[in-house]
């Protein structure tokens, strides 16, 4: 059997064993097995662990826990409910108000955490009925919620750019700092959809009660305090990194003892919360992990089989422009966004895209930009969009998954559009790293 036909027996396993329910994990490292005992003969099966060793072992891996584990206490602490309520008095009189103020916290939770899950639930339980109640359109309602709440992809401290970074052995504060622009960017777009559309319309997003908004400026200061702790936790993490002082790795340390710390201050540290937090984190870093193994050691034995220089030689042997090859790989990828949990996504994709990134020519630090946005897409697109499971599980009953798909087109038309600017205007995302 030559690489061509190992190839396309290889994917064919993959999406096969997929229609039967196993897991991405199981079935990537299932068929690396096979095609190991198959190529190579069971002498080679000792590569399946290297491979598995060098995985587990990087230390820029070390910074996945803390991150999941910052969030865990962060979804259990009542930090993020007085942020949005602190956020509350900023909101005004302005239709739309609301909905701007939960892109705000969504963007303070994702410089936090750069958790994703976490934040669409923590948005669906505290702004999405704020919102209902107020009147707002039931569709823009949830669309800033999963919109807002998928920021986590963009925004450091990053869980994506991070896997991305340890995948593509590039600078993951070099990442952060690229991604800094791109972020505010995509937060600023859905502002502005969101304001035309309650300027345009102001029953979409009526404005808050004049009894609610008068509220005297010592309560509003009295709110705003709530601001401070998470500036600080976000400050101790991204100014760590940026300042020089400290490493993703050892920033992420300095974030979780930031999240303890500001939860004793509140006295709301218990035993309960930490087995919860630690729970949570086993099993959202075990998924992470296992996926990664799996991934990995197919990637390795389908390089050892020839398969990077058979694909590289096919995709570079296109006769097209580089922009047009890079758009194939952002359709590639956007088409295993329906399918796929973006974890399985980087470990498959990724070693095989980077290097040919690299000789085309461009700078992998933009691709990752790339993928990040291009993964923020996937996290909203149905049939198997995770933010669309995420809120359906906390949203009123009322609301249906179909509600939530149709909610989120014109924010994925959104980052689409900004997917597009990157693409063509690199210099947009690098001018920070530059």
């Amino acid at each position: 059997m030559g690489i061509e036909l190992g190839t396309y027996v290889l994917i064919g396993s993959i999406f096969l064993l997929l229609l039967t329910g196993l897991p991405l994990a199981f079935t990537t490292g299932m068929v690396a097995l096979v095609f190991t005992y198959g190529w190579f003969g069971p002498n080679a099966l000792p590569l399946v662990t290297s491979r598995v060793y060098g995985f587990i072992t990087e230390y820029s891996l070390v910074a996945v826990p803390m991150f999941v584990f910052m969030a865990s206490l962060l979804d259990r602490s009542g930090i993020a409910r007085d942020l949005f309520n602190g956020m509350r008095v900023l909101a005004g009189r302005v239709p739309g108000g609301v909905a701007v103020q939960t892109l705000v916290v969504a963007f303070f939770l994702a410089a936090m955490s750069g958790i994703i899950g976490g934040e669409i639930v923590l948005l669906g339980l505290l702004a999405l009925p704020q919102m209902l109640r107020l009147g707002y359109d039931k569709h823009l309602s949830i669309g800033v919620v999963c919109a807002g709440g998928s920021l986590g992809t963009m925004m450091p401290p990053s869980i994506v750019l991070i896997i991305y970074g340890l995948i593509a052995s590039v600078s993951i504060a070099d990442l952060f700092t690229a991604a800094i622009t791109p972020a505010v960017v995509l937060m600023l777009c859905y502002m502005a959809y969101v304001l035309s559309r309650c300027f345009w319309n102001p029953e979409m997003g009526p404005p808050v009660p004049a009894e609610e908004a008068s509220m005297p400026w010592r309560e509003k200061l009295r709110a705003m305090r709530h601001i401070i702790l998470p500036a600080v936790i976000a400050f101790m993490v991204l100014g760590s990194i940026y300042g020089g002082v400290a490493s993703v790795t050892e920033a992420a340390a300095m974030g979780v003892f930031g999240v303890l710390v500001g939860i004793m201050i509140r006295r709301e540290f218990t035993l309960t919360l930490m087995q919860q937090a630690v729970t949570q984190t086993i099993n959202t870093c075990g998924m992470i992990i296992w996926i990664g193994v799996g991934a990995a050691t197919l990637v390795g034995v389908y390089n050892l089989m020839g398969g990077n220089r058979f694909v590289s030689g096919t995709i570079l042997g296109l006769d097209m422009a580089p922009v047009l090859i890079l758009m194939v790989m952002m359709l590639i990828l956007l088409i295993l966004g329906l399918f796929l949990d973006w974890i399985g996504i980087a470990m498959l994709c990724l070693p095989i895209f980077v290097p040919i990134v690299e000789q085309l020519g461009y700078d992998p630090i933009w691709f990752g930009i790339l993928f990040a946005v291009n993964m923020q897409v996937s996290f909203l697109s149905p049939p198997f969009g995770p933010a669309a499971f995420y809120l359906k599980g906390v949203a009123p009953p009322n609301i249906s998954l179909g509600d939530i798909y149709r909610s989120v087109v014109p924010f994925m038309a959104i980052q689409i559009a900004v997917l597009a600017l990157l693409l063509f205007e690199p210099q947009f995302a690098m001018w920070l790293v530059n």
